[in-house]
Parts: C-alpha cells; sequence; structure tokens
C-alpha cells in the first residue's frame, strides 16, 4: 500500500523531528548519534544563513516518516554540479509503502530542477533492500571506490 507523503523543507518549527530522524537513522546505521555540537552545527548548516546543506522531511497521515539531506558538488568533466544525496532515510513502520520511492523522485526532481548532470549517493554493501531498490530503478554502479580520512585522520595526516 503506497502512502502519499507531503515534503516540506526543514525549518525551526520541525528541526526537531530532523534532528530525531538523523538519531534513529545513525542506531540503524550502528553509528554514533550527533552530541549537541554537532546538532549545533546541523542547526547552522541547515537553517543558517548560508547553508551548506538542503534537508526536507516527508510527513504522512500527520506523521513524519522520512528525512533527506542533500548537497551540490561539481563534474568538471561535465562542467555541471552534481546532486548529492547523503541520506535518505525512512522510518521502519513506513517502509515498503512507497515512502522512500517518493522522496528519491523528489531529489530527482531538484536535480532536473537546478540542471545537475547527475546524481550520486553511496550505500551501505549490507543495505541491501537499498540496493535492490536502485537496481529496480536502473541506477548504474559507480566504478569509483570511495575512502574518507574522519576528522581525528585530518589531523593527524596535516600534522
Amino acid at each position: 500500500m503506497n502512502h502519499k507523503i507531503k515534503i516540506e523543507k526543514v525549518n525551526k518549527g520541525n528541526f526537531d523531528d530532523f534532528v530525531q530522524l538523523i538519531e534513529k537513522l545513525a542506531k540503524y546505521e550502528r553509528q554514533i548519534p550527533p552530541d549537541n555540537q554537532a546538532k549545533s552545527r546541523l542547526k547552522q548548516d541547515t537553517l543558517g544563513k548560508h547553508p551548506k546543506i538542503d534537508a526536507y522531511l516527508g510527513t504522512t497521515n500527520g506523521k513524519t516518516a522520512t528525512y533527506v539531506i542533500f548537497f551540490m558538488t561539481y563534474s568538471s568533466y561535465l562542467a555541471l554540479t552534481i546532486l548529492y544525496i547523503e541520506d535518505i532515510f525512512v522510518l521502519e513502520e513506513w517502509r515498503r509503502k512507497g515512502i522512500g520511492h517518493q522522496m528519491f523522485r523528489f531529489c530527482v526532481q531538484q536535480a532536473k530542477k537546478r540542471g545537475c548532470g547527475r546524481m550520486e549517493w553511496c550505500v551501505y554493501n549490507w543495505n541491501q533492500s537499498a540496493i535492490k531498490f536502485y537496481k529496480k530503478i536502473n541506477a548504474t554502479q559507480s566504478d569509483k571506490t570511495y575512502y574518507r580520512l574522519n576528522k581525528e585522520q585530518v589531523e593527524h595526516f596535516s600534522n
């Protein structure tokens, strides 16, 4: 059964709902949730004068069910922006009801509206339900392997 969602930009009035969903995603992915300093940065990066990210909530039946965070990167080869999806998260009780698909379509619409050359995102290898969805919509797997340095590694490397 598909549920229609209402998608709205994260704002001061729904910011706490947004943070609660991020905390639930952290639990789902076995990560450490944002501490108070991180929550403060999230607020600034989402709602500040010069936002670094776009964040949206999806509600259905008057309840918050999903969120997405994305931002723009750039392709030197295409000379176009790329819409990079950092998170799409759907609460467990709302999964397999078309909500994640609607949120993903919203991102596609945003990429088209902004004239992006492509969209990109990562998925954990263990997240088979997400991988199944991406295969179903014919998304192609990148030929790149992503690496990262965390904050402590950056500090160590820069010395």
